[in-house]
């Protein structure tokens, strides 16, 4: 399963209705979109999928209409974490029960819990289930970093504990990850820039943002480094820099749902509080998107 869970896992957004009611087929859409594309996985009701904005039971709805438009062509690791202990139990066994080949689980955000209180959290959660754990350190966002030597004890402790999306922009605490977890330990890239840095240092893959919106060109990077063209997948690294930023002008995934409703996949709806970029923003994004052949320069 660890060789599986590599390349591009497409983190997909949560299309909503101008009514804020799940668009269960736009979302469809996206996942066939992400599919034909070349992507290697899907996620769902991670960062980029708004969970926070999201009832638990509303979750397990996106988890199991996303495993089922799968129907197993690619691996589906959906986000199961939260800032509440029971509630990330729940869902990573409801993960298992539905067929996932994997869960993603966050740091606990908001709460900011110490270092051995996230270890008794996450081995809890690992040995609760059966599947493959993917932890989720984005410091950023939960305001807490899973230190090193704490990852590396539960790797040694938690045998399905099998890897981490990374969007520590410290590159110093990913390179001492894979020293401190094992070389085979499959570390994903979960900040954009770093996604073909973190390949040549024995990246498994990435859970980007910007598959969203790119899915080709993002997987075919991966590809690319597979193939050993290396010349390739950096070429793709800088191609893909413009469009990278440009999504992470506002807080995700605001600037993607955005981006997706100019190229027609989806209403481009947040739920409050969240919202819309800003006109200024949303102009850049539009001609963003025309550079790179996303959209027609009629579109407004």
């Amino acid at each position: 399963m660890k060789q599986r869970l590599k390349g591009s896992i497409a983190p997909v957004v949560t299309p909503f209705k101008s009514n804020y009611e799940i668009d269960f087929e736009a979302h469809s859409r996206l996942i066939e979109y992400q599919i034909e594309n070349g992507s290697h996985g899907i996620s769902v009701t991670g960062t980029s999928g708004e969970p926070s904005s999201l009832s638990t039971e509303e979750r397990i709805q996106v988890m199991e209409h996303a495993y089922k438009t799968i129907n197993g062509r690619v691996p589906f690791v959906p986000a199961t974490g939260s800032t509440n202990h029971q509630e990330t139990l729940r869902l990573t066994k409801v993960a298992q029960e539905i067929g996932a080949d994997a869960a993603m689980v966050i740091v606990p955000y908001y709460n900011k819990p110490n270092q051995q209180a996230l270890y008794n959290h996450f081995k809890t959660v690992a040995n609760s289930v059966d599947i493959p754990i993917i932890v989720y350190n984005i410091p950023g966002r939960t305001g807490v970093n899973l230190e090193v030597k704490t990852l590396a004890r539960l790797t040694e402790d938690c045998p399905n504990i099998i890897g981490v999306k990374e969007s520590n922009k410290d590159f110093e605490h990913v390179n001492r990850v894979l020293l401190y977890c094992g070389r085979d330990f499959n570390l994903y890239s979960g900040i954009e820039l770093l996604c073909y840095p973190m390949l040549a240092i024995g990246g498994a893959g990435s859970i980007s943002a910007t598959s969203n919106v790119e899915p080709a060109k993002v997987a075919e990077l991966h590809d690319a480094w597979e193939e050993g063209d290396l010349e390739r997948a950096r070429n793709l690294h800088f191609e893909l820099m413009k469009l990278n930023d440009v999504l992470f002008k506002d807080t995700n995934p605001a600037p993607a749902k955005y981006a997706l409703g100019l190229m027609g996949k989806i209403e481009p709806v947040l739920r409050p509080p969240m919202g819309l970029p800003s006109a200024e923003l949303q102009e850049e994004i539009r001609q963003t998107l025309i550079e790179y052949g996303k959209i027609p320069e009629t579109v407004k």
